[in-house]
């Protein structure tokens, strides 16, 4: 019987991300056009055709959606209605693939980088 390998995503422990970019993308993604899923009242204009989520947008950005403490325990209270830019930022490591941007989020929460062994997927 192989031994099975079970990883917790550290991205429950952590969201750094959340609170270090802006998160902007395409405004046709807001629910208030057909097929778009972002809450919009949870999103800023940022030009005639992005919007970012709010809180993203300022010196020190922090998503409003993100729920929880910063390198402690943190979830996206809107995670099945997430942007692309969030759909598409994977954990450092994540499917073996390296993420500098990770490791730079983490870094500024003083939190130690992934290594590769977190993700035995």
């Amino acid at each position: 019987m192989a031994e099975q390998q079970t990883s917790a995503n550290p991205c429950l422990s952590c969201g750094a991300c959340c609170a270090c970019f802006r998160v902007s993308f395409y405004w046709g993604e807001s629910d208030t056009t057909p097929g778009g899923y972002v809450p919009t009242d949870l999103t800023q204009p940022i030009s005639p055709y992005r919007a970012a989520m709010r809180g993203t947008d300022q010196a020190e950005p922090r998503c409003v959606a993100l729920k929880g403490q910063v390198g402690s325990e943190v979830f996206c209270n809107i995670h099945p209605k997430r942007p692309s830019p969030c759909r598409e930022f994977n954990a450092s490591w994540e499917k073996n693939v390296f993420n500098e941007a990770c490791d730079r989020a983490r870094q500024k929460y003083q939190l130690a980088p992934l290594t590769a062994d977190w993700d035995q997927t």
